[in-house]
């Protein structure tokens, strides 16, 4: 079996890996380059394989970094089978979408041609085939296929690829348990080899008891100050985290009340297919679910679809809690409540996920007193604030954790730490060698390995 990096390779968005078994072709992941205008060239350009040879795409979860650039394969010649969950086809089904148009939008600026087009979109669609966990999906007479559950996203997958007595496993994107939501990480057990995300591979987050405590106290002090608390969120089990614990909050009159606006169309459209998919959740959300609380809605929650609704948010004078996308201020509304709030001493603006280099999210965290927003600079004055927390991905600690169960079946021979920024990738890797007596490296872009 023949390994290749394509994309998440000393880098966190982009994922794309090639596996090659005699005249068996799978791809695991074919995700949008996110981050920089770097990125957005890289993602105009031509895959490194024939898109029509390829028999088979594994999806470990819906963020577009991970499912972005698939209808650029269709529009490429790609016809074989995508495989997901259940859960994260329908979340496709509203993701892709709305990222189609935001890239439409991008290249309409910068005068190009759009990256696909709708028919490419339903192309795509119409060769996607859910599966559940655990359910063996044979690709031929000696390859199998399993997915076990990462607990990141909704729907989100270990890749599990078994052929002649051997199996490598794709982690995705692995979970931070205990999550409000969703049940933990699967451990694995039997591998051989292993591809181990490491966006957190050189850091551990802060305790995720005192997450809420922190959410809480932000919004009093922000409230106290009477400004604004702008919380760039991604659309996808960021908002409903926080939706979920805003909940519990306000029931427990652990903060004042207040208007909350979910600010993002699809945030709001991903919810409602999250209140679908309640066998994902773990028994305590459940429970609560079941006991007749809806935890995605509260008193002072307000979804503000339409452009109109968004608007009608200015009117609202301060004090006000706004989560709104992009995750990364890179795009989206929030960008509009960034021009006008983030000058403003009295409010706060508070990042609960991962900003990539090189985007405007991780400028302001790290400190820049200055951004530019729709051509214009824009003074950073306001409070700024990160919970680590809120990560949805696994740190240092539990990735070591997960490697180190996958090593009990004693047959691992090697871990190639990818999706994590260089010296992530790196430092998780020297770890598995010196702590779990692993062979582990961090593959450059582009590179293949033989299994």
């Amino acid at each position: 079996m023949k390994l290749s990096f394509y994309g998440g390779a000393r880098v966190v968005t982009g994922a794309n890996y090639l596996l090659e078994h005699k005249a068996l072709k799978i791809l695991v992941d074919c995700g949008l380059s996110q981050g920089s205008e770097y990125a957005s060239e890289q993602n105009y350009q031509p895959f490194e394989y024939d898109p029509k040879s390829i028999n088979y795409v594994f999806i470990t979860h819906s963020h577009i970094d991970h499912v972005g650039r698939l209808p650029k394969l269709y529009k490429d010649g790609f016809r074989g089978k995508v495989y997901v969950t259940t859960g994260t086809a329908d979340l496709m089904e509203v993701a892709l979408p709305d990222n189609m148009s935001q890239l439409a939008r991008e290249a309409d600026e910068h005068n190009r041609r759009p990256l696909f087009e709708q028919k490419d979109l339903d192309g795509i669609m119409g060769l996607v085939k859910a599966v559940d966990y655990g359910e063996p999906i044979k690709l031929n007479d000696s390859v199998e296929a399993v997915l076990h559950d990462a607990g990141h996203v909704l729907g989100s997958a270990i890749v599990e690829i078994g052929w002649q007595g051997k199996k490598v496993f794709f982690s995705g994107d692995l979970g931070n348990p205990p999550t409000p939501l969703l049940r933990p990480t699967e451990f694995i057990h039997d591998a051989d080899y292993v591809i181990v995300e490491s966006a957190y591979g050189d850091r551990i987050h802060e305790d995720r008891s005192e997450r809420k405590n922190k959410l809480a106290e932000t919004i009093i002090t922000t409230i106290n100050r009477k400004g604004v608390l702008m919380i760039p969120s991604f659309a996808l089990e960021r908002t409903q985290e926080l939706l979920y614990e805003l909940n519990e909050l306000h029931n427990g009159k652990k903060i004042p009340d207040v208007p909350v606006y979910i600010d993002s169309p699809l945030a709001i459209k991903l919810t409602a297919v999250y209140a679908r998919h309640s066998e994902y959740f773990n028994k305590e959300a459940r429970y609560i679910i079941n006991s007749g609380d809806d935890v995605f809605h509260f008193p002072g929650i307000r979804m503000t679809l339409t452009p109109d609704e968004s608007k009608r948010i200015n009117h609202v004078p301060p004090p006000k809690v706004i989560v709104a996308g992009s995750g990364m201020s890179q795009g989206g509304r929030i960008i509009h409540h960034e021009q006008r709030y983030l000058s403003d001493p009295n409010s706060t603006i508070m990042f609960v996920g991962y900003q990539v280099d090189g985007s405007r999210g991780r400028r302001i965290q790290r400190g820049e007193k200055e951004v530019t927003i729709f051509g214009e600079k824009v003074p950073v004055r306001c409070h700024v604030v990160t919970l680590s927390g809120y990560s949805a991905h696994a740190d240092q600690p539990a990735l070591l954790h997960w490697i180190d169960e996958a090593k009990k079946g004693g047959k691992l021979k090697k871990v190639f730490t990818v999706q994590g920024e260089e010296n992530s990738a790196k430092t998780l890797a020297e770890l598995i060698r010196e702590r779990l007596l692993v062979d582990a490296y961090a593959p450059k872009e582009g590179e293949s390995v033989e299994l």
